[in-house]
């Protein structure tokens, strides 16, 4: 390994074209002749088999040919060139317009900043991820099967006698799901459910819903890493960085990585098969066979498991697998059965014991139920471009304007297997008239890759024209949008949870005065009512949970008879329902005398502009800029308390 002066721009290598590697300033910055199109590459050189005969010069990552004859060629091209040689590992040759500098070496020098920068960057990933959890610990009613699985899992077990006690029993949803994803991560969670609890870390039971929902963010943070990795290694540490930096600034994958959708169960395969399909060399022109294989696999897996539209993506791979002479027809075949079969048999065999049907394969049922019969467009139709004007826009925020830069780069034609299993997908759900944001998630850390190198491309421009500077501002005024659309969205995110908001009212107010018997409406379950937030009521685990000594009850029934029973309400209305009223509680405005409000719940409503406060005098700037853009809430939900017996 050789490593750079300070101001020293080299192509390294141990003899030979294939194996060589850019540096600049002590770390790697890119490798194969493809990728030296950073702006600070003036000129350089490399000895590609170890003689000064046959050199290979690139000017701004363009190559400009072979002289076989050093001396003549170069002086007569580039009259001022200095040159510097350094003998080691093979033997490096680099020019510069500039007076000569030292090359020093050892390995150290350039591992241990490349190491930091690494680490620190897989932080980030993993602390964005981290931060979106702490900050909307709530869950909404798509991720209540998932999360209620686990917490079944981990309060229960999964003996033949525990299951009696499980919540899909009483709550099954429109079609069954797989308890695969459920079951691995609630057994994967207890050892930091464990620890955090042995450093007190665990007062409730709801630090355990905290817990479980950072340990899956975790999960998909490192399916990210992996992704990261293989780009700095494919298109080099620039582009990594890059890639970084636009993953975290935007909203919805790292909102949503940590919540228990079963699209997030499929994200790490995914985001797993991706790495390996990017992870090469940057100069190898396709993937290992081994890689094909198992990316394959992962997908099928994923789509036979968690969520069906993966299967699109997983065609994709294998036609332009195919295609490109990358696995035969026969293998590709073979890989798809055998991993097809082989996933039908543990979802079938896993999750007909856990619905107690036998031969139960829950996403069969989801296809049927919403492909076959159409019920998906029970919950809504939007017209086939929506994905292209609304959906992708927001998942992918500057990312997408920033993606036709990388034509620009220095080999576009290596990210045509990136476009094209994201167009297949975006093309397939656009077909299905119900639409969601989730059914074409996967595609987001694959097209930021596509960003990335479109923002590498931008910044590695000469500073010195007027192109290359406005294309830098551009590259930066990209990351300050997409954290400006992340911060708005964050935050009307963590007011959209009445229904936890309301749990923790009546857990930490209600209680003094004897047995409690709760009811829960709709609308609060359906915004963060979880199992993990009834705080005071069996079951527990093992821990010193802070358990109440009175007997409290929450009842989720819908629409119950009569409303006698009940000693607190979690409603819709400020006054008490009537019987029979329903469970959206409709009801009457007018106050009852037996019934005291405990408190109130505001969720968001909308984002307005007041943009007369910039016209106010006597308003601080401050106070303006503040006031200008304001979050509107609505009053959603009461908890109330009865007074009369």
């Amino acid at each position: 390994m050789v490593v750079v002066g300070q101001e020293t721009p080299l192509i390294a290598g141990d003899g030979g074209l294939d194996d060589h590697e850019c540096w600049w300033r002590g770390e790697r910055v890119g490798g194969g002749k493809d990728e030296c199109h950073c702006s600070f590459f003036e000129i350089a050189l490399l000895a590609d088999d170890g003689t000064d005969k046959r050199v290979v010069i690139f000017e701004k990552g363009i190559c400009l040919g072979r002289p076989s004859r050093l001396h003549d060629e170069l002086s007569a091209q580039f009259p001022v060139l200095t040159r510097l040689a350094h003998g080691g590992q093979g033997r490096v040759v680099a020019f510069r317009r500039q007076q000569s500098e030292v090359l020093t070496q050892p390995n150290h020098h350039v591992l241990a900043p490349t190491f930091n920068m690494s680490l620190a960057l897989d932080a980030l990933i993993l602390a964005t991820s981290w931060t979106h959890v702490l900050l909307a610990p709530y869950t909404k009613v798509e991720e209540s099967f998932n999360l209620h699985a686990a917490h079944d899992v981990l309060m229960y077990g999964v003996s033949p006698s525990s299951l009696l006690n499980y919540d899909h029993f009483v709550f099954a949803g429109a079609v069954p799901r797989t308890f695969i994803g459920s079951v691995f991560l609630a057994w994967i969670s207890k050892p930091a459910i464990y620890l955090a609890s042995s450093l007190g870390l665990v007062p409730s039971k709801f630090e355990l819903q905290i817990i479980v929902r950072l340990v899956l963010a975790s999960i998909n943070a490192i399916g990210i890493c992996f992704i990261r990795h293989a780009v700095s290694r494919r298109f080099g540490r620039p582009t990594g960085l890059y890639y970084t930096l636009i993953t975290c600034s935007q909203f919805h994958v790292p909102f949503w990585m940590g919540r228990t959708l079963p699209n997030m169960f499929a994200l790490f395969p995914v985001n797993l098969s991706a790495y390996l399909l990017i992870d090469r060399a940057p100069n190898t022109l396709r993937p290992s066979q081994r890689s094909v294989v198992v990316s394959i696999a992962l997908l099928v897996f994923s789509a036979v498991v968690f969520r069906a539209e993966v299967a699109a993506l997983a065609g994709a791979l294998v036609l332009q697998s195919i295609y490109s002479g990358h696995i035969t027809f026969w293998r590709a075949f073979a890989v798809g059965a055998v991993s097809s079969l082989a996933s039908i048999a543990l979802t079938v065999s896993v999750d007909s014991y856990f619905w107690s049907q036998p031969y139960l394969w829950p996403e069969w049922h989801s296809i049927y139920f919403n492909v076959v019969e159409g019920k998906s467009a029970d919950w809504g139709v939007s017209p086939a471009h929506a994905y292209l004007t609304s959906h992708l826009p927001k998942l992918l925020l500057s990312a997408l304007p920033l993606s036709p830069f990388a034509i620009i780069s220095s080999s576009p034609k290596r990210l045509l297997s990136l476009v094209f299993p994201s167009a297949v997908l975006v093309g397939a759900m656009s077909a299905i008239g119900h639409k969601e944001w989730r059914f074409v998630v996967y595609i987001v850390p694959m097209w930021n890759v596509i960003a990335a190198r479109g923002m590498s491309a931008m910044v590695s421009q000469r500073k010195s024209s007027l192109i290359g500077r406005t294309l830098f501002l551009g590259a930066c005024g990209a990351l300050l949008a997409n954290l400006s659309a992340t911060i708005l969205l964050t935050a009307a995110g963590m007011r959209n949870y009445p229904g936890g908001e309301a749990m923790a009212i009546l857990n930490s107010r209600a209680g003094g005065n004897g047995l409690v018997n709760a009811h829960i409406c709709n609308l609060a379950l359906q915004s963060g009512a979880s199992l993990f937030t009834h705080v005071h009521a069996p079951p527990f685990l093992t821990l010193p949970l802070n358990a109440s000594e009175v007997e409290w009850v929450y009842d989720k029934t819908d629409n119950p008879t009569s409303f006698a029973e009940y000693t607190h309400i979690v409603a819709e209305s400020s006054a008490p329902p009537a019987a029979g009223s329903g469970a959206f509680g409709f009801m009457s405005r007018k106050k009852d005398a037996g019934w005291a409000e405990l408190g109130a719940v505001s969720a968001f409503e909308r984002w307005a502009l007041n943009l007369g406060l910039l016209r106010q005098e006597g308003v601080g700037m401050l106070e303006r800029a503040e006031g200008v853009v304001h979050l509107e809430e609505k009053p959603r939900l009461w908890v109330l308390e009865k007074t009369t017996k």
